[in-house]
């Protein structure tokens, strides 16, 4: 049983998900230094991919084609709020020390990011970067399925980077 399954706020999330991964890494980091590290790094490769996906939300007439900033976050700046902005995303549900809930939404697809802070090993925690898409039109599926192998190496990369001292 994965950490995410025994937070309510996640299994109501899940319904009707169209797509779901998960991706671990462990930490000595709290959970707001893990999102900040996670969500505040953009290595140049990782704008490039997000230039390219720029040009593909233009041609689908997409409501946000920018690129994030990816400006380095400090820890007190991640929002527990709902309604609260880390980065480009929107807080929607947040515990802390145990989870946070973020939405980035456009007309296309609702994407969500959550990272779940489960149990500790000694001095390690386990965090689930969990990524929940619902499609809500049929430019959904075509836009996540051409980003989909890319959306693996961010997702990735951001685990690793939250996981970092």
């Amino acid at each position: 049983m994965s950490t995410f399954d025994t937070v309510p706020e996640l299994r109501a999330l899940l319904s009707g998900a169209d797509h779901v991964d998960v991706k671990t890494a462990e930490s000595t980091a709290s959970l707001r230094q893990f999102v900040a590290r996670a969500m505040g790094r953009s290595p140049a490769w990782m704008k490039a991919l997000f230039l390219a996906r720029m040009v593909l939300a233009r041609m689908l007439r997409l409501r946000d084609p920018s690129i994030p900033a990816g400006a380095p976050l400090r820890a007190e700046e991640i929002s527990f709020t709902p309604g609260g902005k880390v980065a480009f995303f929107t807080v929607t549900a947040a515990a802390e020390d145990r989870f946070i809930v973020l939405e980035a939404a456009d007309t296309h697809l609702a994407g969500y990011l959550a990272v779940v802070a489960g149990p500790s090993v000694g001095a390690r925690t386990t965090f689930e970067v969990v990524t929940v898409v619902k499609y809500r039109r049929w430019t959904g599926p075509v836009y996540f399925n051409v980003i989909r192998p890319f959306h693996h190496l961010v997702v990735r990369h951001m685990a690793n980077a939250g996981a970092r001292p």
